[in-house]
């Protein structure tokens, strides 16, 4: 039974009372647990009393002294977070000194740095802020020639940084890095101009290398037709000197050469297309034929 009555005990002390003195004593200004990245800004009677701005438990009795029981009734405390924050500003309009129109996207980063200035001198800081980013890059990047202006962001984002961190410090802002990340045209006219450009020069530049290509193409069959024509007539010009060299050592052989000149006399009979009659040897057919021809040409022939 006691085991039970002490556990009812610490249950009830641990999530109902321990809280709630917590609270109370919190409320009194006994003590006040700052989170990592916060800031807390406690003002009384119009005057800021203490800023905790660095994480940790903190008694407000040494902080504030006889005014911690009644800052919590009486004062106001501000917690801040002061973590790192970004804003991001879409084509902020500017024109080059070609008087192109172009827009601008400029990508900032800030932080609270001065808690105090961040509450009382500006009404709406963080807005303020933009509208100082905003107008920084409008006065700063205009008028700046187009080339630069495609190429140069490193430089752009330092000179809108050194045009807004005076002023960003005051607001109590600290300022991180400022890049510009875009840089576009605004005019889509212009935009449709240049790709019609882009367009017209990426086609002149293939045709000069399609016509490039052609003519090294023409070039090289024409080299090689010519060392072929060249290597064609030496032949031509060495065959007569081969054939008559070979004739010569021919003609050296009185039987090759009767045998040769009897296979040309053949070959020009067959190539000749005339009709042959072979006649069996030892055969009175072409006596029979030839005497058959005279006879028939005899003109008193007793037949006739």
């Amino acid at each position: 039974m006691s085991f039970v009555i002490a556990a009812v005990v610490t249950f009830f002390g641990m999530f109902l009372i321990l809280p709630f003195l917590q609270f109370l004593l919190r409320l009194l200004g006994f003590y006040a647990v700052v989170e990592e990245g916060t800031c807390h800004v406690y003002v009384l009677f119009g005057k800021v009393r203490a800023v905790l701005d660095d994480a940790g438990f903190y008694f407000l009795w040494f902080k504030l002294g006889l005014a911690a029981p009644i800052v919590n009734w009486l004062g106001k405390r501000y917690i801040l977070d002061r973590k790192l924050d970004q804003i991001y500003l879409r084509s902020q309009a500017v024109n080059s000194e070609e008087g192109a129109p172009m827009g601008i996207g400029i990508w900032c980063e800030m932080r609270i740095g001065d808690p105090v200035a961040y509450l009382f001198k500006n009404a709406d800081p963080r807005g303020s802020l933009a509208a100082n980013v905003s107008n920084a890059t409008v006065r700063c990047l205009s008028n700046m020639k187009l080339s630069s202006m495609l190429e140069n962001r490193h430089v752009m984002s330092q000179t809108v940084r050194a045009e807004v961190s005076p002023k960003s410090e005051e607001w109590g802002f600290q300022l991180g890095s400022i890049y510009i990340r875009k840089v576009h045209f605004r005019d889509i006219a212009m935009i449709a101009q240049i790709q019609e450009k882009v367009v017209n020069r990426l086609r002149q530049v293939t045709s000069a290398i399609r016509q490039d290509g052609a003519n090294q193409v023409s070039i090289i069959t024409s080299t090689a037709e010519r060392q072929a024509a060249v290597e064609f007539a030496k032949a031509a010009a060495m065959r007569p000197e081969i054939v008559g060299a070979a004739l010569r050592q021919i003609g050296e052989e009185p039987d090759a050469l009767e045998a040769m000149f009897d296979i040309l006399e053949t070959q020009a009979i067959l190539g000749g297309g005339a009709k042959i009659t072979l006649v069996p040897p030892k055969s009175d057919f072409l006596t029979q034929l030839v005497a058959g021809s005279t006879v028939s040409n005899t003109p008193d022939h007793p037949n006739q």
